[in-house]
């Protein structure tokens, strides 16, 4: 046991544990302050679940990827040092994330329903939405990734989606995240289907468009419909 820890905490490895697991170890930190330890806890830990979750589907496709990192109150990335060759890889990859991370939100979601824990439901709660707000349409977001295999104009979708979540809730990272979108928005425009990169990083056969298309429907509906339903079933259970 004592080798094995030597091993972990020796030379460049040490750096990347200590910045993965500090990020993490703040995140927990902050959210506890606001919310409580255990929500904190089990958000941070459904966090680095969807992270996770891209951090295998680019390992799987063979991408040196690293370690998760996390900002409070802002959410989790992992990076990745070498970039997909293809749109589908960047699909496949990017559907990693909220695909695992809605595993995750499923299983608390069955223990707190089960046993009666109703901080665990809304940890529940969190991460079905943190999936669904993943999904929207929109590069940086994962649904950006998703659905830039049928093209990338696709991208203007989620415009009229993260304008309606400002106005519903205002939030300084929504603005954070329109920011970085502005680019990919602008790339959106002036898109064009006969450009030298739509002929090869986006070129993506029509069974792998109908794929991405049918799962990323399927997962926006299934979560949508969980976010519904287990709002519902925390407003019983806090009223009662």
């Amino acid at each position: 046991m004592t080798k094995l820890l030597l091993l972990l905490f020796s030379g460049a490895k040490l750096g990347k544990v200590a910045a993965s697991g500090g990020t993490m170890l703040i995140s927990l930190v902050a959210y506890a302050f606001v919310f409580g330890w255990r929500y904190a806890a089990g958000f941070v830990v459904l966090l680095f679940v969807h992270e996770m979750g891209h951090y295998f589907a680019a390992r799987r496709r063979g991408l040196d990827v690293g370690a998760p990192t996390f900002i409070p109150f802002v959410g989790a990335w992992v990076q990745l040092k070498t970039l997909p060759h293809d749109a589908e890889t960047e699909a496949y990859v990017g559907l990693g994330g909220p695909l695992v991370g809605t595993v995750g939100a499923l299983v608390c979601y069955f223990v707190a329903r089960d046993s009666g824990a109703t901080w665990l439901l809304a940890v529940a709660y969190a991460g079905f939405f943190l999936n669904l707000f993943n999904l929207i349409p929109m590069s940086p977001f994962d649904g950006g990734r998703i659905t830039a295999v049928l093209s990338p104009r696709i991208w203007l979708l989620g415009v009229p989606v993260l304008v309606a979540l400002f106005l519903w809730r205002p939030s300084p990272m929504l603005v954070l995240m329109a920011l970085l979108a502005a680019p990919q928005l602008w790339k959106a425009i002036r898109w064009r289907s006969d450009s030298e990169e739509a002929r090869t990083y986006y070129a993506v056969s029509t069974a792998h468009k109908v794929e991405y298309t049918l799962l990323y429907l399927g997962l926006a509906a299934f979560l949508a419909l969980m976010v519904h339903d287990v709002h519902e079933l925390l407003q019983q259970r806090l009223r009662g």
